[in-house]
């Protein structure tokens, strides 16, 4: 198997080429927005590559981080998208790739009419760690011998700490493209683990990536060609959701599945997927006499705590999975039931989470709820219900 730091230099080192000359076999076709491409110069769009665009399904004012940023096209593209009071963060460990996307930043600033776009050194599965910062400090101190060497991870568990390239709980939408997939195995876990870390809580993942039908052998995750050309690093497609619900994400979709398959290598088909993973659901569950009612299609469904509900049944649910529930990509799907008399937090007694039950009507309304009213005129004068 090659190893995480192997895996890492051929990235840099392909990528880096694709900086300075386009290489076809690193991308996917991809339809992007004529719209937003017309402000952002030829050689950005050219030498950047993907499989998806998370881009379009942003929205205006929201602080955003790319993850492999490239030479900017989906940051420039974000940019246009989340507007003059939104933010976008591009991270890329490829000096060739942050060469080209700073150069041309200007360029895109000026004829959008704002700047809102910086471009960071970093490894995406270390977004705490801001590289130009240690490479400045190790300037000072250079790595001699063991000691110094020591002193240098020492140094950099200290920057991570006090001077984090992305801090915690601090973004709104990580997107990324077609880049996932080069991380090496033993990586993976924490790369998504910082993707977790960065977001706000109610913050979202989007992103674009390939994945296998099949798990991809040992022998062709160890060829080089294969890892770096965005192939044998895939994660399977039950793997690749699995590995955000593993992180703490909740309401993780499929917003986009390319049927046909981008490459197919010894009969495993990879191809394009575009996932949306929200943050939000850590937290202590709350009492407050609250119930939902499950509109369908299907028969029953079974959310992310293992919440069994039937469809048009009443259920009992936490203040918080309440609220979730109102919130996407949840809120289509269900009916809201407030109590008569609020129960303030304050109050509120721990609920548990654990189990799935019926909510009576009478706990809702009140065990001496006896009121009784007239019949609703506006369902009658025209509502169509008599």
């Amino acid at each position: 198997m090659i190893q995480s730091d192997q895996t890492e230099s051929f990235v840099r080192k392909r990528y880096g080429a694709g900086a300075i000359a386009r290489e076809s076999k690193l991308c996917c076709p991809v339809d992007y927005a004529e719209g937003f491409l017309k402000a952002i110069p030829r050689e950005v769009v050219e030498r950047d590559y993907g499989c998806g665009d998370p881009s379009q399904y942003l929205r205006e004012g929201e602080v955003v981080v790319d993850l492999g940023s490239g030479t900017g096209k989906i940051c420039f593209i974000a940019a246009q998208v989340v507007g003059s009071k939104g933010k976008v963060i591009g991270v890329d460990m490829t000096d060739e790739m942050l060469e080209v996307a700073r150069r041309n930043a200007p360029i895109v600033a000026e004829r959008i009419g704002y700047s809102n776009v910086e471009f960071r050194k970093g490894r995406i599965q270390d977004l705490a760690l801001d590289l130009e910062l240690l490479d400045r400090e190790l300037k000072k101190k250079p790595i001699a011998d063991a000691a110094s060497f020591l002193a240098a991870d020492e140094l950099a568990e200290e920057l991570r700490v006090k001077h984090p390239l992305i801090a915690s709980d601090s973004i709104d939408v990580v997107v990324s493209n077609c880049v996932l997939n080069l991380v090496g195995s033993k990586s993976k876990g924490q790369l998504f683990d910082e993707i977790f870390r960065v977001l706000k809580k109610g913050g979202r993942a989007v992103i674009s990536d390939i994945v296998s039908d099949e798990e991809v052998p040992a022998e062709m995750q160890n060829d080089a060609e294969l890892w770096s050309g965005c192939v044998s690093g895939a994660l399977t497609e039950e793997g690749f959701l699995a590995a955000f619900e593993n992180a703490g994400f909740y309401g993780i979709q499929i917003l986009k599945r390319d049927a046909q398959p981008w490459r197919t290598v010894q009969g495993i088909e990879f191809r394009s997927v575009t996932i949306e993973a929200f943050k939000g659901k850590q937290g202590a569950c709350f009492e407050r006499n609250q119930a939902v009612i499950y509109r369908g299609p299907f028969k029953e469904v079974l959310d992310d705590d293992n919440h069994r509900m039937e469809r048009g049944k009443r259920y009992a649910v936490c203040d918080k999975t309440y609220n979730l529930y109102k919130k996407a990509p949840y809120r289509d799907f269900f009916e809201f039931v407030d109590p008569i008399l609020d129960v303030p937090l304050a109050q509120a007694k721990p609920f548990d989470c654990s189990r799935t039950a019926l909510r009576h009507p009478k706990e809702t309304k009140g065990q001496d709820y006896k009121a009784t009213r007239e019949a609703n005129s506006k369902c009658c004068d025209g509502g169509g219900c008599c």
